[in-house]
């Protein structure tokens, strides 16, 4: 193909990945602030304290609409697409396509255990190098072979999880209407123990010191990425899949460009008002029942996950019909800077937020109000948006994108 239209294939998938890394920092800003548990519900780690102020209960509710489950969603997809364009440059270097991509994604398993050792207990990286080892063989499937087997399993996988965790969320809505069973009492108890429990660990860990906080992390949660593999692979695996095949479908259509605008701008409106209805639904059903947490963990773990891939397609549609519109703005430039320099943002922002917040840094966490958190993820943004336009005018990827790459396609 024409050098200049892989160019704008690759800058408006940069796009996608700029605005995507940004926005999975609307999330994870709460994981940095405060205990992992966090995340579920605004609730938490206080879910005795009575409700929420409202400003807590304003943002968690804005990022569960628009962020929550989506940008992981999008980034997945990406992540997907980005394994095709890797095997291909692999190939046009000489290198055997599947051998450097073993070798890419067991450097990506090794830094991202270090980065969870060393820094941030929420690290995908892992996951995700793992979970495209367990896809790599299928990589050589046509599109529509890989959809049809990426779609039913993750439907499957979500829906019956879903699905079996009805009884549990009808049991505590009882208890916390005074008509629970006993059992069902002593279970929600139990749970909320176990929260208790989590929340102290986690504040143990954020509270620590540098050397102490790597200790406490590998005595207790050593297994922890390990654990988090098996817990979402039946979302990040068909979702890598299906990020190979939209990317393959995409360019083999010749929606990359001005042609693709329409088309693409009415799936991406179809997408994510089929995703925001039944996201806004259960926000008010949670809001308006106190944010119950065994509903709270279900919706996000599960429930949420067709609406979160819907609005995740129609995210992904509606940037790439925006970025022929937009390419030569500076906030599109910086945005595809940003998404080129991924990897180097999503661990930078790690040793960011952490000076500000863990006890080795500035040890804010404990002492800042979480209404305040939108604020940090502004600064997040200015601070990814800063550094790669410049950097990129000096060199040809991130630092850990070209360190990443060497260690990969080394012979």
């Amino acid at each position: 193909m024409p050098d200049n239209l892989q160019t704008s294939r690759i800058d408006a998938l940069d796009f996608l990945r700029g605005v995507a890394v940004l926005g999975i920092l609307a999330i994870n800003i709460t994981g940095f602030w405060g205990p992992s548990l966090a995340t579920f519900s605004p609730a938490i780690p206080a879910p005795l304290s009575g409700t929420p102020d409202p400003a807590t209960q304003g943002w968690f509710g804005f990022a569960f609409v628009v962020f929550e489950g989506k940008m992981r969603a999008l980034f997945t997809l990406l992540f997907g697409a980005s394994m095709v364009l890797f095997s291909e440059a692999a190939a046009r270097r000489g290198a055997h396509p599947a051998l450097a991509q073993v070798r890419r994604l067991v450097w990506l398993a090794v830094l991202g255990y270090l980065h969870f050792a060393l820094l941030w207990w929420g690290d995908i990286l892992f996951a995700y190098a793992l979970c495209a080892m367990a896809v790599l063989p299928l990589m050589r499937l046509a599109p529509v072979q890989l959809l049809g087997i990426a779609l039913p399993f993750f439907l499957l996988a979500q829906g019956s999880a879903a699905l079996l965790a009805v009884p549990g969320i009808m049991a505590e809505q009882a208890v916390l209407a005074g008509r629970g069973a006993p059992a069902d009492v002593a279970e929600q108890a139990a749970m909320m123990g176990r929260i208790a429990a989590s929340v102290a660990q986690d504040i143990a860990v954020l509270d620590a010191g540098f050397a102490e906080a790597v200790r406490l992390k590998l005595t207790h949660s050593a297994m922890q990425p390990f654990s988090t593999t098996l817990s979402t692979f039946a979302e990040t695996a068909p979702l890598m899949l299906i990020g190979m095949a939209l990317l393959r479908m995409a360019r083999d259509a010749g929606l990359f460009g001005p042609r693709g605008i329409r088309p693409l701008a009415l799936a991406a409106a179809g997408a994510i008002i089929l995703g925001a209805v039944p996201t806004v639904i259960a926000w008010r059903w949670l809001s308006s029942h106190g944010w119950p947490p065994r509903a709270m963990f279900a919706a996000i773990e599960h429930g949420m996950a067709l609406p979160h891939l819907l609005m995740a397609l129609g995210y992904a549609a509606a940037l790439v019909a925006l970025y022929p519109l937009v390419c030569e703005t500076g906030i599109a430039r910086s945005l595809t800077a940003a998404g080129r320099c991924a990897f180097s943002n999503y661990i930078g922002t790690s040793v960011l937020m952490l000076a500000i917040f863990a006890g080795w840094g500035q040890g804010l966490g404990r002492e800042l109000p979480r209404a305040w958190l939108p604020a940090f993820v502004l600064l997040g943004w200015a601070a990814m948006l800063a550094w790669p336009r410049w950097w990129l005018a000096r060199f040809r990827q991130g630092p850990l994108e070209a360190l990443w790459r060497r260690l990969a396609l080394s012979r």
